[in-house]
């Protein structure tokens, strides 16, 4: 019921917009002398015609020009409009001598007199300039929303990006600064001054970098390499904390190594493996990461022998659930996360975009 009352206004309106657009034009042209009865059979006449060329191109123009639009070219399409228009011009011009012949304003032997010599020419006219325009105007509204839909679309994508790179920072930051970790690496750090000076200061300054890597919100992607010093300076500080039980090999081609991916996803991905198979284990675990492009994508892996894990359970807000999400917003469909786990071995794959450009060194 409140559609149909909506619809009843709506058509109410605009034949009420018609009455006033046409007592307007008969005042505008016939001057204020002119007698108020002729006034208003002339702004009644008007009314007619323009009532019937309004509707029917508001019931046809909806239905009709979107089709033509999407399948002739441009330029023939606004022609084919011109001519859709003078057709219903023509159409509503006879309905509304009918009409006025039915109200004895027009004798029934002169209708189509009348309807060629006085209402066809000026309902063309009328009909082409309002109908052209008004489609212009709808055309330019209906470009403009989407546009805005598409400006609003972006805007979320973005803030989803941000906040999804924040998490994921948190997370990585909140991994650094656990007690375990940060006075296990002080310790060694403390440790090796004695005896090992530059040993002591060159871990000091992979702490640095992890914490710094972890709080740059600034760029989300980093060349594949920049990635893969970050990941052999956590190794390095926890392989003085786990010893021999970690052991690991990095690798990646020149073609791999300018391959851009978000900051922090192969350390996450590395990250998940010392935790899970290194940490609980006491003979400890392997961990592979290697990188090699082909046919315009980059494989990055990150394996180890540890005792494997269900990948069909992964909560929201799990770091591997992390760099999935944050595949699919900074590099969309071009991006992937495979997880093949199973006791013994277990590999995570990201599957990246290669790089316009070659040549990187080795990490």
């Amino acid at each position: 019921m409140p559609d149909k009352q909506r619809s009843v206004r709506y058509w109410a309106g605009i034949g009420a917009a018609c009455v006033v657009a046409s007592l307007l034009a008969n005042v505008a042209f016939g001057g204020t002398a002119v007698p108020v009865m002729k006034l208003l059979e002339g702004t009644f006449v008007s009314s007619v015609f323009s009532i019937c060329c309004c509707f029917l191109c508001l019931i046809v123009l909806p239905r009709v020009f979107p089709s033509i639009r999407s399948s002739v070219p441009s330029p023939l399409a606004w022609v084919a409009l011109v001519i859709l228009l003078v057709g219903l011009a023509a159409a509503g011009s006879f309905a509304g001598t009918l009409i006025l012949a039915a109200f004895r304003l027009v004798p029934p032997s002169k209708i189509v007199h009348v309807w060629i010599s006085d209402a066809l020419k000026v309902s063309i006219i009328c009909t082409l300039i309002f109908g052209l325009f008004g489609t212009v105007i709808e055309t330019l509204r209906s470009r403009l929303d989407a546009a805005t839909l598409a400006l609003r679309t972006t805007e979320r994508d973005e803030a989803d990006a941000r906040r999804l790179a924040v998490e994921a920072q948190l997370a990585s930051l909140e991994s650094r600064v656990q007690p375990h970790f940060l006075f296990n690496t002080l310790n060694s750090i403390a440790a090796l001054i004695p005896d090992d000076p530059a040993g002591a200061e060159r871990m000091t300054a992979q702490l640095a970098s992890l914490l710094r890597s972890s709080l740059d919100e600034h760029t989300p992607l980093v060349p594949l390499d920049e990635e893969l010093r970050i990941v052999r300076n956590y190794l390095d500080i926890e392989r003085v904390r786990f010893g021999e039980r970690l052991r690991y090999e990095i690798s990646a081609d020149a073609a791999a190594a300018l391959a851009r991916v978000p900051r922090l996803a192969v350390q996450t991905l590395v990250e998940n493996s010392v935790k899970y198979a290194v940490s609980p284990r006491r003979d400890g675990a392997s961990i592979a990461v290697r990188a090699a492009a082909s046919n315009g994508h980059v494989r990055i892996e990150v394996e180890d022998d540890g005792p494997g894990f269900d990948a069909t359970v992964m909560p929201e807000g799990h770091g591997l659930a992390l760099v999935r999400e944050r595949l699919a917003m900074t590099l969309g469909e071009h991006a992937s996360l495979e997880i093949d786990s199973r006791a013994g071995r277990t590999v995570i794959v990201i599957n990246a975009p290669a790089p316009n450009e070659g040549g990187a060194r080795r990490a």
